[in-house]
């Protein structure tokens, strides 16, 4: 862990934090200042109680980033902690025979819709009327209402 925490990326993220919550607590004391001066006001005071709630905000996220960054360099190849021990691997009888289902054949890449929406230069797919009921339905209306009502 010490050789972590002493890595160049990380030497940049403590400095990083430290000047953060350097500049906070600098700010945080200026206006302190500002309030207590002829022009201050209870906005100043306001500031001045928040700046110290950004310092720790940045050293709470430094803290969260440091122990993501342990857990996953104690964390084996394949995601699992390395001082827990892996689980006992289930053998079948060498008695019973073993399905070997066949694998899969590959799907095509879908062509439906982007769930981004419509490429600008793209087509819009034509929707008829056996796709949709809702539309057949809706075209069949349309179809009564202008045979009802004739353009004169």
């Amino acid at each position: 862990m010490l050789r972590l925490v002493l890595s160049p990326r990380w030497i940049m993220w403590h400095l990083l934090t430290l000047g953060a919550m350097a500049t906070c607590a600098w700010l945080a004391v200026w206006q302190w200042q500002r309030a207590g001066s002829a022009m201050g006001s209870a906005l100043n005071v306001g500031y001045g109680l928040q700046w110290p709630l950004f310092a720790l905000f940045f050293a709470g996220m430094w803290w969260r980033m440091l122990r993501m960054e342990i857990r996953q360099v104690t964390a084996g190849p394949d995601g699992v902690d390395a001082g827990l021990e892996p689980a006992a691997e289930v053998v079948p009888d060498a008695a019973e025979p073993v399905a070997v289902e066949p694998a899969p054949e590959p799907r095509p890449a879908a062509t439906g819709p982007s769930p981004f929406g419509p490429r600008p230069a793209s087509t819009r797919p034509v929707i008829t009327d056996e796709d949709d009921p809702e539309l057949a339905a809706y075209n069949r209306m349309l179809a009564l209402l202008a045979a009802r009502y004739p353009d004169d």
